[in-house]
């Protein structure tokens, strides 16, 4: 291998694509093992990665497939009463933001996988949407759209309207929750 060869890169998307586990699987755990079958394909299946392609989102896509054909085999998906899974997701203020980071994480356990996959993609790793919408084999509008969507999900069931001001102390908690920069 030299150096410019891309497994190389592959150990540098780890942290992402463990986050990206934990927000689809609400386990540590499940997460956990869920990134290292991702590995053992991606490793496996080397030689069908096409040389200049965009490598993070290739393991989205095996990351995010290996998680919906286990899901399909699975009879009852595993919860997170505790909100461990979010709560990992961000670093929980010390004083009264802990209250609203409670509030967040209920009304994120509530949104739809796809809304959820796609606030963790663009809002708390910080993907481009043209990266979601390759990594969960969509078109960018329709990336787009679901942020949009979900965004206003969480904003509803927050209780947050554009009259009222947002007063979120975590600042991954806000740029979710915010489109660009205001409710």
């Amino acid at each position: 291998m030299t150096s410019s060869d891309p497994r190389d890169a592959v150990l540098e998307h780890i942290p992402a694509l463990r986050a990206f586990a934990r927000s689809l699987t609400k386990d540590a755990v499940r997460a956990d093992d869920l990134v290292q079958e991702c590995l053992v394909k991606a490793i496996g299946n080397f030689d069908k990665f096409k040389e200049g392609s965009n490598l993070r989102a290739w393991m989205f896509t095996i990351l995010r497939n290996t998680f919906y054909s286990e899901r399909r085999k699975a009879v009852r998906e595993a919860e997170d009463p505790e909100g461990e899974i979010v709560g990992a997701l961000s670093v929980k203020p010390e004083h009264d933001g802990r209250l609203q980071m409670t509030e967040f994480q209920d009304a994120f356990r509530q949104l739809k996988d796809e809304h959820r996959e796609a606030l963790t993609l663009i809002g708390a790793l910080g993907m481009s949407y043209e990266e979601a919408a390759e990594a969960c084999e969509v078109a960018i509008g329709t990336m787009k759209s679901r942020t949009n969507r979900a965004r206003k999900e969480l904003a509803r069931l927050m209780h947050l309207d554009d009259d009222t001001p947002t007063e979120l102390t975590d600042s991954q908690t806000l740029s979710i929750v915010n489109q660009s920069g205001h409710m």
